[in-house]
């Protein structure tokens, strides 16, 4: 039976990805080594990181004066990295979910981190808007995309300090405006390739701003110079990162990328309205076009364990709502086929049918 994949990460990958990284495990570049064995000095793999960060740069659009980075500890990290090396007294943080929060965490370890806006009043079911920064902030930070509440942010927030976003989990996923940014940071495992390593977007300029002593491994202006060969990198990640890019550009770019996704979040959605046993979570204008959110009407609650049940034997898989919300997320990244979001909504429409 074929699997319809939609967890949240690590999450689905194309075909392509994955049968050209199971070629490279084997033989990578004709070396006759494994891509899991290759040193990463060696001038297979600099070519491979060299190509991924100019595939990024053409795919994105971005401008000079931004580095690209490949680097290990996840967002999670980043969180704390990124007010390491900006934060000297004060940012403004939009707080909207889980991760906005573990960022906000982080920060208060460097400075003061002012919430400027939250929707956890109606358990972060939608983006805050019309919310003031006070000029002194240094930073404006937010997450672009809520994979655990299924709630994004279209608009690049308009401000008049550097901005730093988490786009771990709708990274690629639409076109952006790079220029408006100091630091992007984003998880590969949601729409580049498996865990293990993390992208930063950096605008050079931005390096070097606090007086604080940085350790080595957490300056960014280290990982700058050496080309994100400081230390060994995630060799595997990086590679399957790389033929992720080659797919994106064999698609015909990011815009097209975006075409397709809201296509098939059109489907899920509209299923979602129509059918009298689900509802949504989050307000209509914020819904996610990564990770819907979605749970059974009040007066089928009973009926969630059985459709879980029944969605699995359909080959539907990692549709449980996130621990700490219940319910059901169908996460549909770049990867993930129109012809999975079908089943998923044919088994709604059936399951529908049998109560």
């Amino acid at each position: 039976m074929k699997k319809h994949n939609f967890y949240a990460g690590p999450s689905i990958l194309s075909p392509y990805t994955i049968e050209e990284t199971a070629k490279a495990v084997n033989d990578f570049a004709g070396t006759g080594l494994s891509i899991l064995e290759i040193s990463h000095r060696s001038k297979q793999f600099m070519s491979v990181i060299e190509e991924a960060e100019a595939l990024m740069k053409e795919l994105l659009e971005i401008p000079e004066g931004y580095a690209v980075l490949f680097l290990g500890g996840g967002a999670s990290m980043q969180f704390c990295m990124t007010a390491f090396n900006m934060l000297e007294n004060k940012a403004a943080f939009l707080e909207t979910g889980t991760w906005a929060k573990n960022a906000i965490k982080e920060a208060k370890f460097f400075g003061d981190a002012v919430i400027v806006a939250s929707s956890a009043d109606k358990n972060f079911s939608y983006i805050p808007k019309g919310f003031t920064i006070p000029d002194d902030c240094e930073y404006f930070h937010y997450t672009s995309n809520n994979t655990i509440y299924g709630t994004q942010t279209y608009d690049t927030p308009q401000v008049k300090m550097p901005l730093i976003c988490d786009m771990s989990s709708d990274f690629m996923s639409h076109p952006i405006d790079i220029s408006k940014y100091d630091v992007i940071y984003a998880g590969a495992q949601k729409n580049l390739g498996p865990a293990g390593v993390t992208i930063v977007i950096v605008k050079e300029s931005a390096c070097g701003r606090v007086t604080r002593k940085i350790p080595t491994m957490l300056d960014y202006k280290t990982h700058i110079s050496k080309d994100s060969m400081f230390n060994t990198p995630p060799v595997l990640p990086i590679y399957s990162c790389l033929m992720t890019l080659r797919w994106y550009k064999s698609l015909g770019g990011i815009k097209e990328v975006e075409k397709m996704n809201i296509a098939k979040a059109k489907v899920l959605y509209d299923e979602i309205d129509r059918n009298k046993l689900f509802v949504g979570t989050a307000v209509k204008e914020d819904r996610s076009l990564m990770n819907v959110c979605f749970v059974m009407n009040p007066e089928y609650k009973d009926l969630e364990a059985e459709f879980l049940d029944f969605a699995t034997t359909k080959g539907i898989v990692g549709i449980k709502g996130h621990r700490s919300v219940g319910g059901f997320r169908a996460s549909i990244y770049n990867a993930m086929p129109i012809e999975s979001v079908n089943a998923l909504v044919e088994s709604m429409q059936e399951f529908e049918k049998l109560h």
